[in-house]
């Protein structure tokens, strides 16, 4: 009687069928991050990397929670909606990204730049704990299963750091921990809805360890050392910080379009740069910033050639941005840029950092971070409506917007570029004999454009114009997910080609691996992945 009503119910049938075969996708996600954490640990294997996955369960457990309190409604801040939290591939980053350069640099005997792997590791594992607690505070009942297992996990990793870390060391740790509390509960109060919980414990974490060293740094003069180029990013970036929280908190009491606002944020932009981050940046590389930067791009001409190549590109970009508000403009039904009209941009930002890789790597260093700048100038000067350009950039970039830029910021340019030039900025230099790291090392800058610039793109064009079968509980398909990895292959024969100073020797199928694990993790996350992609795939390319 029950199997007759079930086929004559036939729709409701099928429809409790598909939903019984549906995967979660966040069980898939954190399968492919655990892959990621065991190909860690079996090429470390220590005490950190046991640790690392006590933390991975915890976060799995955590994660749970946090999804339920985004669902409720009860999170204490706004995040970004439609995305689960995305704890456990952001919990994992840091302690990775310390466990892989840490085997790299013991390798080569290098004790300090060891040391500060461990501490990357610690700071990584410890923010991960701290937005633990935060989610176990807030949700009611208390979980009790999932406080016992956080107390085992963040036992053990506080056991660890007792036995490995200086009472220095973990007062750096602490002093990370503290920024991280601070600037987490300006920016998620100030930019509510950009990012999910993960996201926020990245970009913020991030941030809060740059900042921290910065400080570090200009406390201790000296034993300043090393190449300047490394010094721009971290002023760039505490500059950054400095000048958009300082106007989120002086517009919230007054009007930010009027001429009056618009010329005190320029002044005082000014003198930020001028008055502070210039001095600031001197007292590193010895020499005013603007005479060191003329005298490292006239070095010789193929840097001139490369500066005057990519500002060909920037202005193609440009005309693309022009050309397809003109459509919109010119339409006669609203008008918003398709997927592959985005990725023209991908594969722009390819063009743009192939030939620096292959040929001048400080370059392009310098010029990634000082496009960062450009863009987050950009960015305020669009969302605090700075005239004379902020309505105009309003209007020309909301038609790019996607299910992403859900808040008050537009982020999208911001983390493409972040995510082609992260492995570039934390590539271990200081560990890399003449430059290059051996084996699949030899591709970790490449990491970014691999990621994002080829499989990522070719992920979005393929799955959404001639994909059909989708995997279980995603939009992605099988069809992009498979043309992503074969186009990364092609890629990475293509940089053989060109890029002498690669040589993989017999590490082939560990390079596949990686980028399968790495396009898995592409089709099931919602988070960010121009940011999750390329820092997963720089750490098993590392290893």
């Amino acid at each position: 009687m029950k199997l007759d009503c079930l086929f004559r119910s036939s729709p409701s049938f099928v429809g409790c069928l598909s939903r019984a075969m549906q995967v979660n996708p966040v069980f898939v996600e954190s399968g492919v991050v655990l892959g990621a954490v065991l190909c860690v640990h079996m090429a470390v294997w220590n005490q950190h990397s046991w640790c690392s996955i006590a933390l991975f369960i915890q976060a799995f457990y955590v994660q749970h929670k946090w999804d339920r309190l985004l669902q409720s409604g009860g999170a204490v801040f706004q995040f970004r909606p439609s995305a689960n939290s995305g704890i456990v591939p952001a919990s994992m980053v840091m302690p990775l990204l310390g466990l892989a350069l840490k085997e790299k640099c013991s390798a080569l005997g290098n004790v300090y730049f060891e040391r500060f792997s461990m501490v990357i590791t610690v700071t990584g594992m410890m923010l991960a704990l701290f937005l633990s607690l935060i989610a176990m505070g807030v949700t009611r009942p208390v979980p009790t299963n999932t406080c016992v297992i956080a107390g085992l996990a963040g036992s053990a990793i506080l056991y660890t750091t007792k036995q490995t870390l200086t009472v220095s060391e973990v007062i750096e740790v602490l002093e990370v921990l503290l920024i991280f509390v601070y600037l987490c509960l300006i920016v998620l109060y100030l930019m509510p809805r950009c990012f999910t919980p993960g996201e926020a414990l990245l970009i913020v974490g991030g941030i809060s360890f740059i900042v921290n060293q910065l400080i570090k740094r200009s406390l201790n003069l000296s034993e300043v050392k090393g190449d300047p180029v490394n010094y721009f990013l971290p002023v760039v970036v505490v500059g950054s910080v400095l000048l958009g929280v300082f106007f989120a908190l002086l517009f919230c009491f007054m009007e930010s379009e009027t001429w009056v606002s618009s010329l005190f944020f320029h002044i005082m932009t000014a003198v930020l740069v001028l008055g502070i981050l210039m001095p600031w940046l001197s007292l590193f590389i010895g020499r005013h910033p603007l005479m060191w930067l003329w005298d490292f791009v006239m070095l010789n001409d193929r840097r001139l050639c490369l500066v005057g190549y990519w500002v060909f590109l920037a202005v193609v970009a440009t005309c693309v941005v022009l050309h397809q508000n003109h459509q919109r403009q010119s339409g006669s039904k609203k008008h918003q840029a398709s997927t592959v009209v985005r990725k023209y941009f991908h594969l722009i930002v390819v063009a743009t950092y192939v030939p620096g890789l292959v040929y001048d790597r400080q370059l392009l260093h310098v010029a990634s971070v000082g496009c960062l700048a450009v863009f987050l100038l950009l960015e305020y000067v669009r969302y605090f409506r700075i005239r004379p350009l902020g309505q105009l950039l309003r209007q020309l970039l909301t038609l790019f917007l996607d299910e992403r830029d859900s808040g008050p910021l537009i982020l999208t340019h911001v983390y493409l570029l972040m995510g082609v030039s992260l492995p570039i900025w934390l590539f271990p230099t200081i560990c890399a004999p003449k430059g290059v790291l051996s084996g699949a090392g030899g591709l970790v800058p490449y990491a970014g454009v691999l990621a994002v610039g080829v499989g990522d793109t070719v992920a979005s064009v393929f799955g959404s114009t001639m994909g059909e079968i989708r995997w279980p509980g995603t939009k992605k398909t099988m069809e992009g997910t498979a043309t992503s990895v074969f186009a990364q292959i092609i890629a990475v024969a293509i940089f053989l080609i060109f890029d002498g100073n690669i040589n993989l020797n017999s590490t082939y199928s560990w390079i596949v691996g990686s980028i399968t694990l790495v396009a898995m993790l592409e089709a099931y996350t919602s988070q960010i992945d121009n940011l999750l992609l390329p820092l997963y795939l720089f750490i098993l390319l590392l290893l």
